[in-house]
């Protein structure tokens, strides 16, 4: 139930933050709202933001076939996805050793076209799944049309690993005398009351999934 630690995902900074266990880095992956996917075409790196979903041992990702980051994915390219969740302000004594609590994913490998209509519905509904859970089942579902406009992509999860820090300032040991705070200041996603469509009519009521948003806490 590990990952194997390969030279690309060994941690040689801090190895002791490093997980591989898939129960950490699918925990981290179920919480996070963005993947940031890096990749190379024509020798010019790109990192994008996108939406995600993961379904077992893969990572889905979708949008509009015009995208030059799904057609260039498409082609087996070489990629790299990382999801981050910030869980706090790291203030030390000295700015130096300022940091962050956070958890982190790491994912490498290539994707490729989910062309299957079943496996691309399903991904289309994890992925609405994974940001609002319940949604699907009150939505009107994609027509053909739009499916054929949308384009899929899932990237194998095989070669990935966690990064994960927590806990108290790290600061040498003669600052520690020094009267200034130090602490953490505990960072967390909250919801805000649902702000309704102007051109919703007055009868539809707002559903428990919106009034209540949370997203699922692994940490």
């Amino acid at each position: 139930m590990t990952f194997p630690q390969t030279d690309r995902t060994k941690l040689k900074r801090l190895p002791k933050r490093g997980h591989f266990d898939r129960e950490t880095v699918y925990s981290i992956l179920d919480e996070g709202f963005i993947c940031h996917v890096g990749f190379t075409v024509d020798g010019q790196p790109f990192v994008i933001p996108t939406g995600y979903a993961r379904a077992g041992d893969k990572l889905y990702i979708h949008g509009s076939q015009a995208s030059r980051m799904l057609r260039s994915l498409a082609g087996e390219i070489d990629a790299c996805a990382t999801v981050t969740i910030v869980d706090g302000l790291v203030l030390a004594r000295s700015a130096f050793h300022h940091s962050m609590n956070y958890r982190s994913v790491l994912i490498l490998g290539r994707a490729s076209l989910v062309d299957d209509p079943v496996e691309k519905y399903d991904a289309l509904l994890a992925l609405s799944e994974h940001i609002v859970r319940g949604r699907w089942a009150d939505v009107r579902e994609p027509t053909e049309q739009e499916m054929v406009q949308t384009t899929v992509l899932k990237l194998p999860i095989e070669e990935a690993s966690a990064k994960i820090r927590t806990g108290p300032p790290l600061d040498d040991e003669e600052d520690y005398a020094l009267p200034i705070w130090a602490g953490v200041v505990p960072l967390k996603l909250v919801a805000g009351e649902p702000v309704k469509d102007p051109r919703l009519t007055a009868d539809v009521p707002v559903p428990e999934y919106a009034a209540h948003y949370k997203r699922p806490i692994t940490s």
